[in-house]
């Protein structure tokens, strides 16, 4: 697309909108990210090095080379599909990060962009980031933003600003306690980061045309909720969401997945996890707006790699091209089947391997365009009594 055309090269509103344009990440030069104050990386117990030390340096060439596979796999199906694929710089993350008030001997890795960008309307926003390993993670996006700035001239380019990440940003202590002790404190929603600083990840952004909902976890803050909304005042509404039984969250793309909007009499359709279920005050506002939660399925996949630091329901970390077709990983057959049962055509592609590199289908994307606009999905604000919410989650398939 030329710079003079007069389509925006960048425009996304929603999760559902016809896919054109999108960044696949890549697995090359990833490292293991040490022990700090918002990452603590444990190896899975089934594994006979469970009690070794948690590695340092650069992840192996063969789990490398498998993601990487998969990855190159992924872009060359959304091509086929029409879609234009960008890819990050290639950048070495075993480096040691230094500011003035903390260090760290390796960074992270560029699976995941969806963690680091995000786009809303016609803004490419770069999101701040809670852990020290993430810190310069952005730098490998910045080839396709400067891109993407100079050909678009309605873009806006938006980055949050940097956290201190000293160590009174966060909570000493956290990680160390009890699971009894966070659970029973759960609807406090204190994390490891405190509020002294906005943080937050794009991961836990989700996009319903004119509003946002932004979940509040281990790596997004009321103070980074609240900066979003001061910014894109007049631009979309802003709404924390909260999920209390996930009392280490963590990115909302595997908890809750709007699948497409209520449309011509239908309702519309969330994802979502069986085990994470949002407030009941907060779900109202979808069903008093025609929205309808299904329930997923298990994980078909339930061990990791020995060092996957991610949930089992990755299975749900699925990418929708349009609001009729959907991307999900091979193994997820029960995911597959409700999908079709609700009148979607299903992609199936291997990815198995990337979910040691942070996440899976949706977390490796980071979406440029959609054919969508900001539509209002939320017209009616007044949340009227619908009694007991879990009465409208359909999980019916389950009982099959």
């Amino acid at each position: 697309m030329s710079a003079s055309s007069n389509q925006a090269l960048v425009n996304s509103w929603t999760e559902w909108g016809q896919l054109e344009e999108v960044v696949i990440g890549r697995a090359d030069h990833s490292s293991f990210p040490q022990k700090e104050p918002n990452f603590v990386p444990k190896i899975h117990d089934k594994y006979p090095d469970a009690q070794n030390p948690w590695p340092t340096g650069r992840k192996s060439k063969e789990s490398i080379d498998k993601a990487n596979k998969e990855l190159d796999n992924f872009q060359k199906v959304l091509e086929g599909e029409g879609i234009k694929v960008r890819r990050p710089d290639p950048i070495d993350h075993f480096v040691t990060t230094k500011a003035p008030g903390w260090s760290t001997t390796a960074q992270y890795g560029t699976t995941c962009p969806r963690d680091i960008m995000i786009t809303i309307g016609n803004i490419v926003l770069e999101a701040p980031m809670s852990q020290r390993c993430r810190f310069f993670e952005y730098l490998a996006y910045r080839t396709i933003t400067q891109d993407l700035w100079k050909l678009d001239k309605n873009m806006l380019w938006k980055a949050t600003p940097k956290p201190s990440m000293d160590d009174n940003m966060y909570n000493p202590g956290f990680w160390d306690k009890p699971e009894k002790e966070v659970w029973d404190n759960r609807f406090k929603y204190e994390y490891a980061v405190k509020e002294t600083e906005p943080v937050f990840d794009a991961a836990d952004i989700v996009r319903i045309g004119k509003d946002i909902f932004v979940q509040r976890s281990c790596v997004t803050n009321d103070a980074g909720i609240e900066w979003l909304r001061r910014e894109l005042n007049g631009k979309v509404r802003v709404h924390p969401i909260h999920f209390p039984d996930d009392i280490y969250a963590f990115h909302i793309d595997a908890s809750f997945v709007p699948l497409r909007p209520p449309k011509d009499g239908e309702g519309g359709l969330i994802l979502l996890n069986p085990d994470r279920l949002p407030l009941q005050s907060e779900m109202k506002l979808w069903l008093n707006n025609g929205w309808k939660f299904i329930v997923a399925p298990q994980p078909v996949i339930k061990e990791k790699s020995p060092y996957c630091q991610c949930s089992s329901w990755l299975s749900m970390n699925i990418l929708s091209l349009s609001e009729k077709k959907i991307v999900i990983e091979e193994n997820d057959v029960p995911l597959e089947n409700l999908l079709h049962e609700y009148g979607f055509d299903v992609i199936k592609i291997p990815f198995r391997n990337v979910y040691e590199f942070g996440g899976s289908l949706h977390c490796a994307t980071w979406d440029i365009r959609r054919q969508d606009s900001c539509v209002d999905y939320f017209p009616n604000f007044e949340v009227g009594d619908v009694g007991d919410v879990t009465k409208h989650l359909d999980s019916s398939h389950l009982l099959n």
